[in-house]
């Protein structure tokens, strides 16, 4: 990409595809799109219309800037600056996880087994997607999220208040926050990948989310040793814990859940992939 020469639109987006394809990006046209509306300021539609249209220099200058951080690997939502989750938009940065799109069941989950839920706990709340996303479909109950970071807390925050959501923000471990006090519905996406496989991921997660949000253990499964135990003493009678859960852990946090004898038998639900993605159960009333 020449300054000399003069740059269109579907010029330059003919060139960024190729470029981004060869870097070994996928969805290299659509990736190419969303940056080429960040720095024009069009949306997609507007892109279409303006084809013919020369860029203008700061334009292209700020579009070379985002495309050579692309070409790095650098997640297109760091660069961007949000992304979007369950028909919400959050900020991300690298502090946070990006929210991903196979957490959503987790969500879908936590209304179908407790629509009537008026306390709420989200750990590792990240971004605040989940604590976020229920807040705002569960309007009268309270939401509370927790998370080690207060790095990403300050990330939380931020996306509550953008959209519009009541959620108090605790620093602290797992459980560790909330003491004393108890739930009707408790959720987590926990770090879950193996150690010994973070090395082998793509670079966009590798190198660019927090490791802490990842690194589950030598198998993948200490968060979910730590908390299935321990959660029914912060369960109201018949609340819920539900957890997402990576590819082919299912049935090992079904174990889990089945182990300890507070629980009712624990259900499993999966993503749009097929993968089952989500297990919990509801605690047994108690005497």
């Amino acid at each position: 990409m020449t300054p000399q020469e003069t740059w269109t639109t579907i010029k330059v987006l003919t060139w960024t595809k190729d470029y981004l394809s060869a870097k070994g990006i996928e969805n290299a046209r659509l990736e190419a799109e969303w940056l080429l509306c960040a720095a024009t300021g069009l949306d997609r539609v507007g892109l279409y219309l303006n084809f013919d249209k020369p860029m203008s220099d700061n334009e292209l200058a700020s579009f070379r800037a985002m495309v050579a951080r692309r070409a790095r690997r650098e997640p297109l939502q760091h660069i961007l600056g949000t992304q979007e989750f369950y028909g919400l938009e959050f900020e991300v940065s690298p502090d946070v996880l990006v929210p991903r799109h196979d957490t959503e069941p987790l969500i879908a989950e936590a209304l179908a087994h407790r629509p009537d839920a008026r306390s709420v706990l989200d750990i590792g709340t990240g971004s605040g997607c989940i604590a976020v996303a229920l807040a705002r479909h569960l309007p009268d109950a309270a939401v509370t999220a927790t998370d080690i970071s207060t790095a990403a807390l300050a990330v939380a925050r931020r996306n509550a208040e953008r959209n519009g959501a009541a959620v108090e923000f605790l620093a602290g471990s797992l459980l560790e926050p909330v003491a004393g006090r108890r739930f009707d519905l408790i959720v987590s996406n926990p770090p879950y990948i193996p150690t010994a496989d973070i090395d082998g991921l793509e670079p966009e997660v590798r190198d660019f989310d927090p490791r802490g949000a990842l690194d589950g253990g030598a198998d993948g499964l200490d968060a979910y040793r730590a908390l299935v135990p321990a959660a029914p003493e912060y369960l109201n009678p018949s609340g819920w814990l539900l957890v997402e859960v990576g590819i082919g852990q299912a049935p090992a946090v079904v174990e889990l859940f089945q182990k300890t004898t507070d629980y009712d038998q624990p259900v499993t639900a999966r993503d749009p992939g097929g993968i089952e993605r989500v297990v919990g159960a509801r605690r047994k009333d108690m005497p």
